[in-house]
């Protein structure tokens, strides 16, 4: 949805005072004003929306801003980016950061938003004004002021200036590097929070440097709002399969991939997607993948890591160097994913850096462990589970993925598990589990889960909303019991930890 308001700014540019005989009247020349306001929406879903909003200012230059507008349908902001917002009732004030309160004549300053609204209806502001008058997107005179008839003129001319004024507007983009509140731009190099680096601490190159090797469609199953958790805004797709076309691969997207999308309080993206391809001569490959993107970013920059079996024709997949992008098209239902290899292209300037909200925990890239023993039981899930897909020996050893098909859990937290995600469980010396999947309650609450580790040691991890009932898991201070047997699938119970 993209709406354009257009009403007036105050500003002014004013004339020399003309003189008329010995005794003159003095004329101020109308000064212009205007300024336009751009209002997307970029995002939807149930109970929350993002949005992206431009103003231009058509006047004079100034310095300092803000941006006030109503919302009608009691919409509230969560998480903002690129300004400093408050809002009372409806009434939202958006004001300039510091490195883009400058507006020369015909500059504009973006910024962006998450917010909640009823899921019913989501209008777009309509009354938006800056620095108090309305914007229009036109331009209008103001009432010029004229002195007293009668008044002599100065019998002294004004002083001439010693420096001449700008004949440019100040900038109104912060110089790089710069938080991840700036607007990354395709060309850049994306520079990862140290807690989230997906491999590329130097950076992330624009993938289109390199060398395509294959686009993938992903057809998506349900997307789940998991809400505000202990790391940020989560959303889980599910990957209900898909198609991969390229000049070396060729295949489909299976059923049991999982997309686990992290908005950060300053807007930022942090993305962590696991699916399984098979090629069109039957090779499974496991696929991992990493992804960061600044504020307002749609386009998540993603380091996607293989695991084809070493026997295959696909084995050159295990020793690349890919950069790709993953974007979501929610009028399809579609995640589409292009993978370039990038061996030989060096990060260069420009840079975006990109920063993680200070007092917030870090999303874990790797399985937790802990020690101690087993305390009071927390919950028991029964979960079915699908056929086995082996990837056979690879890199990391030998990768079999089972997904996971449903399931019910009773006790402190009681409900469904969801179908979708899988056990990405790598076996060898020391087997591995890494079980990756959604627990849907009986009041409608999602928790993500993850169950990770040797058997004998595995250590769950759960990521519930924070101001929920279940926000005590997010504490993760649990341990796991190794899978038993269960008609159709395995039973697991989780137990504090002691």
């Amino acid at each position: 949805m993209r709406l354009v308001h257009r009403r007036p700014l105050l500003a002014g540019t004013l004339a020399a005072a003309t003189l008329v005989g010995v005794v003159g009247v003095a004329t101020a020349a109308s000064a212009a004003t205007g300024c336009r306001v751009t209002y997307t929406v970029t995002s939807q879903w149930s109970g929350g929306f993002g949005a992206n909003v431009a103003v231009t200012n058509l006047g004079d230059p100034i310095n300092g801003w803000q941006l006030t507008w109503s919302f009608t349908a009691g919409q509230q902001v969560t998480q903002y980016w690129n300004g400093t917002v408050t809002q009372n009732g409806g009434r939202v004030t958006v004001g300039n950061t510091t490195w883009n309160a400058a507006l020369g004549t015909g500059a504009s300053a973006s910024f962006g938003f998450n917010g909640s609204w009823n899921g019913v209806s989501n209008p777009a502001p309509t009354d938006f004004a800056l620095n108090g008058t309305p914007c229009t997107g036109s331009t209008t005179p103001t009432t010029p002021t004229t002195p007293t008839p009668g008044t002599p003129p100065p019998t002294t001319p004004p002083p001439t200036p010693t420096t001449p004024p700008p004949t440019t507007p100040p900038p109104t983009t912060p110089p790089p590097p710069t938080p991840s509140t700036t607007p990354s731009g395709a060309e850049a190099t994306i520079v990862p929070d140290p807690s989230w680096t997906c491999g590329r601490s130097t950076g992330l190159v624009p993938p289109t440097r390199g060398r395509l090797v294959f686009r993938a469609a992903a057809q998506l199953g349900a997307i789940r709002d998991v809400g505000v958790t202990q790391y940020g805004h989560r959303r889980i797709l599910d990957i209900r399969g898909g198609t991969v076309t390229g000049d070396r691969i060729n295949g489909s997207i299976l059923t049991g991939g999982l997309d686990l999308e992290l908005t950060l309080g300053t807007g930022a993206t942090e993305l962590e997607q696991v699916a399984i391809l098979r090629t069109s001569d039957g090779t499974p490959i496991y696929l991992r993948t990493c992804g960061v993107a600044p504020a307002g970013d749609a386009t998540v920059r993603i380091v996607p890591d293989f695991e084809a079996p070493n026997s295959s024709a696909y084995a050159w997949l295990n020793t690349g160097t890919y950069v790709g992008t993953r974007t979501v098209d929610t009028a399809t239902n579609t995640l589409n994913l292009a993978v370039y290899d990038v061996a030989g292209v060096s990060p260069a300037d420009p840079r975006v850096q990109l920063r993680d909200p200070a007092g917030t925990a870090n999303q874990p890239w790797d399985c937790l462990t802990g020690s101690g023993t087993r305390g009071a039981a927390v919950f028991t899930e029964t979960v079915t589970l699908g056929a086995s897909v082996s990837v056979g020996a690879s890199k990391r050893g030998t990768r079999n993925i089972i997904p996971i098909t449903g399931g019910t859990m009773t006790g402190r937290v009681s409900g469904t598990v969801l179908p979708g995600g899988a056990d990405y469980q790598l076996i060898g010396a020391t087997s591995t589990l890494d079980a990756r999947y959604v627990l849907s309650t009986d009041d409608r609450e999602l928790i993500l889960v993850r169950n990770c580790g040797a058997f004998g040691r595995l250590v769950p991890t759960f990521e519930a909303r924070a101001a929920g009932p279940y926000a005590f898991l997010n504490a993760n201070t649990w341990l796991s019991s190794d899978p038993g047997s269960a008609p159709g699938g395995v039973s697991i119970t989780f137990y504090e930890r002691r």
